[in-house]
């Protein structure tokens, strides 16, 4: 089990930028991590992950070219770049860490999310 902790949502117009953090409480060496999201009325969805080594990335279709992944080990961080930003990417964001890299569900441990609102 994992502790992750996200930062950096917030209000932001269409156009804008973002960068989301996740704090693991353990060593990210040993997970694939990633994001999903979640907007009001909507399944969760996939949005990127990373392998363990950060030499394997993953994409949803909706945010390839404007949303990149990246990771410190020695901070036991994950990143989410969000350029370019729509309204439609409004939605709740959740860190995700598991053994396994997926491009998608399941991810083992998660965290409690954190809003991004993109006005338009």
């Amino acid at each position: 089990q994992v502790q992750l902790v996200e930062s950096g949502g917030g209000l932001v117009q269409a156009g804008g930028s973002l960068r989301l953090s996740c704090v693991a409480s353990g060593r990210t060496s040993r997970y694939a991590m990633g994001w999903f999201r979640q907007a009001p009325g909507q399944e969760r969805e996939f949005v990127a992950s990373i392998s363990r080594s950060g030499s394997t990335l993953y994409y949803a279709d909706s945010v390839k070219g404007r949303f990149s992944i990246s990771r410190d080990n020695t901070k036991n961080t994950v990143y989410l770049q969000m350029n370019s930003l729509k309204p439609e990417d409004t939605a709740v964001y959740y860190c995700v860490a598991d053994p396994i890299l997926r491009a998608g569900a399941p991810y083992e441990n998660w965290g409690q999310g954190t809003q991004v609102t993109v006005s338009s």
